[in-house]
């Protein structure tokens, strides 16, 4: 079972942080057709007005520009609401590594001005978004909670001190915390634009172009590749999830993985467009293989993501076919 079949209060209000990002307009346009009202907290910093503007007028919307470094902002967006779905974050492992100030600031201190304003308004479940970059440099296969290595980079390390604030912000204020790490999440509203824009939309809006994508490293490292649908699954089943189950960080993925040869393969076959890519060398903090074991997910949350990479991939391409 998906996510179309769990039901909230009409009266539940959701505060989505990162609400006009890729996965934070996702979840805001979910909750919305479910009859839910969401206040969506974003500085448009990285999230765009396009995001959210299918649902801007929708009467059951808020769209409150803040930034989550002010921790005014952050009590006066919790104000009455029952559920967070935090996403603001800056992504990123390479920009992450030119400017770690920044990530300080905005992935750790925003997260934890949330955390506070959340404990203060006694709102009922914080989830937020963790990352698969927290394993660092542990080669076992699949990556399972618990055996994590050691970081490669400062967003990596920015997501495993949201973790641990988590933890304790369950063990020592009863607030109920869960951490989701996502897994090279793709699918609608995901930027293909710029030098830090994610491996699968820079592959479509290239071979759309007849441009040759670019391939960091040889194209054997691999993912474990998650359509968007797979993430709303995780935040909506996190906030039915019992006080058991909090405090904690579960992998959210598919369960499978793909070469980047082979996603550049599977692309060319669906888009009739045979490109080669254009390799350069591999990035410096990028994890080589990743494939989630989301076992714990799916005992403690329920979590059972119907979207196969094929499936997503078929419903991306028809996506930036029309909005590209």
């Amino acid at each position: 079972m998906g996510y179309q079949d769990i039901n909230f209060a009409r009266n539940d209000l959701f505060l989505v942080t990162g609400g006009a990002g890729f996965i934070g307009s996702n979840l805001c346009e979910a909750l919305l057709k479910k009859g839910c009202r969401v206040r969506c907290l974003d500085d448009l910093s990285t999230g765009k007005p396009g995001n959210i503007s299918t649902f801007v007028d929708d009467p059951g919307f808020e769209f409150v520009e803040g930034d989550i470094r002010d921790f005014k902002a952050c009590m006066k967006a919790c104000g009455g609401v029952d559920y967070v779905l935090h996403q603001a974050a800056w992504g990123s492992v390479p920009r992450s590594i030119e400017l770690p100030l920044p990530y300080e600031e905005i992935n750790i201190r925003g997260t934890l001005n949330m955390l506070e304003a959340a404990r203060v308004n006694k709102v009922k479940k914080f989830v937020y978004a963790s990352s698969s970059s927290v394993y660092g440099d542990e080669p076992s296969l699949p990556k399972k909670e618990g055996c994590e290595g050691r970081l490669l980079s400062p967003y990596a390390l920015t997501k495993r001190v949201n973790e641990e604030y988590g933890r304790l912000y369950t063990e020592l204020y009863g607030l109920e915390t869960y951490g989701l790490r996502y897994f090279n999440v793709f699918g609608k509203h995901q930027d293909p634009e710029g030098e830090y824009a994610a491996v699968i939309p820079r592959f479509i809006r290239a071979l759309l172009k007849d441009e040759q994508p670019v391939i960091y490293g040889d194209g054997k490292q691999s993912r474990d590749f998650t359509y968007i649908e797979n993430v709303v699954e995780a935040n909506l089943k996190a906030c039915k999830a019992s006080a058991q189950a909090a405090g904690q960080a579960y992998n959210i993925a598919y369960g499978d993985r793909e070469d980047l040869l082979n996603v550049h393969a599977e692309l060319c076959a669906a888009l009739g467009n045979k490109i080669d890519p254009l390799f350069e060398p591999e990035r410096q903090g990028d994890i080589k293989h990743s494939h989630a074991d989301i076992s714990k997910a799916q005992e403690l949350l329920g979590y059972n993501p119907e979207w196969s990479f094929r499936r997503g991939i078929a419903a991306a391409i028809e996506w930036y076919k029309e909005n590209l």
